[in-house]
Formats: structure tokens, sequence, C-alpha cells
């Protein structure tokens, strides 16, 4: 059974996708083991409470340092024993440290396709307004494993959306996660959990194929 610490800073839509999917069997042979927010208004930890799952809140504003607030981050989701960090709209810079723990332990949801509108700067509303700023006519939502940089490691899984005429950055957005985010990060956590991916020199390979 995979134990999964899902990371989350607002609403926590990508945190109910899998919610659900755990529940009605879609994501098969885990266990979601906590929440864990860093802020405290978070919905998304009334939505694991609502669904039995512990939720705590490490907020940066909280310790004296980062340097403080980082090792409270790794001893908090190190004490629910998880087997994976999911991060869901999680709006904190993951600290080398957690990065080397859980070493290729890490996923996170981001709503372009890698390498476009991802890196520092780019995430919420804006990687959505930088889309439509370009003129692209399909977008969409990738899912990878995390490394020490911003949206540069391994692709797990990718998924394209149509960028209408008349879209704004709001509807792109909710476009985006209704077609793409909302399947593609429970299916990647249903890969794992299954043993049918891994990672091999920088790359992930599907071993059910």
């Amino acid at each position: 059974m995979l134990r999964i610490c899902v990371c989350v800073s607002g609403g926590g839509t990508n945190l109910q996708a899998i919610i659900d999917k755990v529940e009605s069997g879609v994501i098969t042979n885990t266990e979601i083991a906590a929440v864990v927010s860093n802020n405290p208004g978070a919905y998304a930890l009334e939505r694991a409470r609502q669904h039995g799952i512990p939720a705590v809140c490490v907020s940066p504003k909280s310790y004296e340092s980062r340097e403080a607030f980082n090792q409270a981050l790794l001893e908090t989701i190190d004490s629910f024993r998880v087997d994976l960090v999911v991060l869901a709209g999680y709006l904190v810079v993951i600290p080398p440290k957690l990065v080397k723990h859980y070493r290729n332990r890490i996923i996170n949801i981001h709503p372009s396709l890698i390498p476009s509108f991802c890196g520092t700067g780019n995430y919420g509303l804006a990687v959505h307004e930088n889309a439509l700023k370009r003129g692209v006519k399909v977008t969409g939502a990738t899912v990878h494993f995390v490394d020490e940089g911003t949206d540069t490691g391994p692709i797990i899984l990718q998924k394209a959306v149509e960028v209408k005429d008349g879209d704004t950055p709001e509807s792109l957005q909710l476009r985006v996660m209704e077609e793409a985010e909302w399947e593609i990060l429970p299916l990647a956590i249903d890969l794992i959990a299954n043993n049918r991916i891994k990672v091999e020199d920088g790359r992930t390979v599907r071993t059910d194929r």
C-alpha cells in the first residue's frame, strides 16, 4: 500500500480529485496518509478533514528562519511514514534536503506542457496568462518528479488541452484542471503505487509496456 502525503496551499481541487479516485478505486493500492498545507486558511485542509484524513499546517510564518521551517516540514512529512509526496498546488519552494530525502518520491502537477510556460514565476493563473499572451493553440498539464530545479524533474505524464477563442486566464485554468490535471495526477499516483513507472538516466520509463 502506497502511503502518500498531499501538500497544498489553497482550495484543494486536485486533492479532491485524488480523494475521489482513491475512494472510487480508480487509484489503487494507495492511502492518503496526510495533507499538509503552508496556509492555515486553505480549504484543502477542510476537504481532508471531511474525509477523515489527518490535516496539518506547517507555515513559514511560524518559524524564525527558513531553515527552521524546512526542517519542520521534513519532520512533519516523515512523521506520517509516507512513500510518496504529492505537490498539488503547493506554493512553497521545496528545500533541497527534502528533495534529497525523498529522491524520485516527490511529484508535482504543473498547468502547462513542460517545457513551455514553466520555471520561476510561472505558477497559478500566471501560467495561463502567459499562454494566452503567446497565442498558443494548445496547452495542458504535466506531472513530473521533483528535483532541485524548478519544473525540471523527469516527466511522468502530460495531457494536451485546446485553447479556445475568447478564453480568459480563468476559463483556461478551469479547462486545464478539468480536462488534464484532475485526470493525469491521479493516474500518475496509480502508476507509482503499482510499480509501473521508474526513473532511468533522468527520464521516466513505463515498466508495464
